[in-house]
């Protein structure tokens, strides 16, 4: 029976790829206008399709249809997806016309490196992302010309494809998989067998519906299974290229096996995995809170917003905040615990959808008996008390689940913003993202200490007041670990995702966004609309605000923006 399935598997998969090879001279021979129709057909279809595409992530989820949580969905889903594909398209656009993506990107400074300002793009961005800005900053020696000149990648030569790459999707957010398949497309010019991880699979009606017009064209197979069927599609002689979304455990089982045959390869350099591997993994993401002078409605926001840092879509996100840094030192320190833990206990209920969690939860428990049980049923978990200079699980191990830690430090001013680097790069596992949280008092009188914070740290997306799932919602930005991983020490991954204006030598992304919600912002002359952004787990109206914005994303129109407004400001 083994035998059957296993004959089975491979003529799927051997089907799929005959197909690719044949699309892959399609694909090579369509001009850049036909490309951009295809992107253009998805986006409708996105529009078209969203509401099954958040209805099935709903029940993949359990979570309440009726919930404002469903508004994650749509944000997380059609919503990234269709501003995506409308700035690949724009991308397609200039290059047609002879003109780099970047030809009107505005360039800047900082810490020595070029800078292209990635939000707000357009009038759109700054009236719906108020207050929220991103740059990606080029990495040392890459110059505003050379960025100009090489910004295209391989849409630059679209008639030169490079084989087919197989995208090894991700099961917690459902834009992953979509996404990372455009960018394989266009960014590598590779046609794509995306392998729905299993959590998924309920989704796939309706992405084979969006993703019509590259299944028709052969551009793009879409195939089900678990791991066997993961594994033989990697290592089929026709695949050229691989992209995972997952952990460091699973990229080094696919890249060298398990048990001690892995380490012998490791050891002598001999990778399992005959091709080129690039990925985006987890890791334990830390939130920086620097001590300054806050009012109590300050502590209450901020304190909500890295609660929805932890527990959006349940804590199943690899950029998830699992530890905060404070100072010991600070004044406002309890008051702001306080704050903290009535945010996390408080935040609505969720089941624990993804396999796993409970048991992991679990092993966070066993290994802090002393850890406070918050929520509905205790499932949350809040630790204080950890020590960086210890051997702490929870700075080495992501949790994947609704566990928080506390790492106090002492020192304020310059000295707890060198040693909060210094914790975050050298105590904590993994690159993707860490947060900055800072009173524009505190951030003005750091000066050039701020600037140089945000230098030192090696992460590939810096949120200062934002989340850097921020950076994931742009579509512009990059997504990715800092740069620097190697196959035998991967960290958080190789290489980067999104990046629609195709730019080439990628340092990180910083996002920044407003301390204050409207409108105390407003009174302090922060530029923020909404008295809370849409992705807050506490925002009431999210669900109706997120399906307002996607069907902006789908079909960008002024006549949707009042709807939108109005939603928002209720939030």
């Amino acid at each position: 029976m083994q035998t059957e399935q296993a004959a089975a598997a491979d003529s799927v998969i051997d089907i799929a790829l005959a197909d690719l090879a044949e699309g892959e001279r399609r694909w090579s021979g369509l001009p850049l206008s036909g490309r951009r129709a295809v992107l253009a057909r998805m986006r409708a279809l996105t529009g078209r399709y969203a509401q099954d595409w958040v209805d099935a992530a709903v029940r993949v989820k359990g979570l309440d249809p009726a919930s404002p949580l469903v508004g994650e969905e749509w944000l997380s889903g059609p919503y990234v997806f269709a501003t995506s594909l409308t700035a690949v398209s724009r991308t397609l656009e200039s290059l047609e016309r002879g003109a780099s993506p970047l030809a009107n990107a505005k360039f800047g400074t900082a810490s020595g490196r070029v800078t292209v300002q990635a939000l707000p793009t357009d009038l759109y961005d700054e009236l719906l992302l108020s207050g929220f800005r991103a740059e990606v900053w080029l990495q040392r020696g890459v110059g505003s010309e050379a960025a100009r000149a090489n910004a295209g990648l391989a849409q630059l030569d679209p008639t030169h494809t490079h084989g087919i790459g197989a995208v090894l999707g991700a099961g917690n957010i459902t834009s992953i998989a979509p996404l990372d398949t455009i960018y394989e497309l266009i960014a590598h010019n590779r046609v794509v067998a995306l392998k729905l991880n299993p959590i998924t699979d309920p989704l796939l009606p309706v992405f084979e519906k969006i993703f019509a017009p590259l299944i028709e064209l052969g551009a793009v197979r879409i195939l089900t299974g678990g791991a066997e069927i993961g594994g033989r599609l990697i290592a089929h002689e026709r695949v050229a290229h691989v992209h995972m979304t997952g952990s460091a455990v699973t990229h080094d089982a696919i890249v060298w096996g398990t048990g001690p045959e892995a380490a012998e390869r490791k050891a002598a350099g001999t990778p399992l995995l005959d091709k080129p591997i690039t990925s985006e993994l987890g890791g334990v993401s830390p939130t920086i809170v620097l001590p300054g002078e806050w009012s109590t409605a300050d502590l209450e926001f901020q304190a909500e917003h890295i609660a929805t840092q932890r527990l959006h879509n349940g804590g199943y996100n690899c950029v998830a905040t699992q530890a905060v840094i404070v100072s010991a030192d600070w004044p406002q320190k309890d008051a702001f615990l306080t704050a903290l833990t009535a945010a996390v206990e408080r935040a609505p209920a969720r089941p624990a959808y993804y396999p796993g969690s409970d048991g992991r939860v679990a092993g966070a428990r066993a290994s802090y008996p002393d850890a406070r049980q918050l929520g509905p049923g205790g499932g949350r978990l809040l630790v204080t008390g950890l020590d960086p200079e210890s051997d702490e699980a929870l700075l080495s191990a992501e949790y994947f689940a609704p566990v928080l830690g506390v790492v106090e430090i002492p020192g304020t001013g310059p000295d707890f913003a060198r040693t909060a680097v210094d914790t975050a790069n050298e105590k904590f596992t993994g690159t993707l993202g860490v947060n900055i949280v800072a009173h524009p008092g505190t951030v003005a009188a750091l000066g050039d200490h701020f600037d140089s914070m945000i230098e030192r740290l090696r992460y590939g997306t810096v949120a200062v007041n934002a989340w850097t799932a921020v950076g994931y919602l742009t579509p512009t930005a990059s997504w990715g670990a800092y740069p620097g991983h190697t196959l035998d020490d991967v960290s958080s991954g190789i290489g980067v995702v999104h990046n629609a204006w195709l730019i080439d030598g990628i340092e990180r992304t910083v996002v920044r966004g407003p301390f204050r919600p409207a409108p105390r912002s407003v009174l302090n002359r922060e530029w923020a609309l909404t008295p809370k952004p849409p992705w807050f787990v506490t925002n009431r109206t999210a669900a109706r605000t997120g399906r307002l914005l996607a069907a902006f994303a789908a079909d960008p129109r002024w006549s949707r923006l009042p709807a939108i407004f109005a939603s928002a400001l209720r939030g």
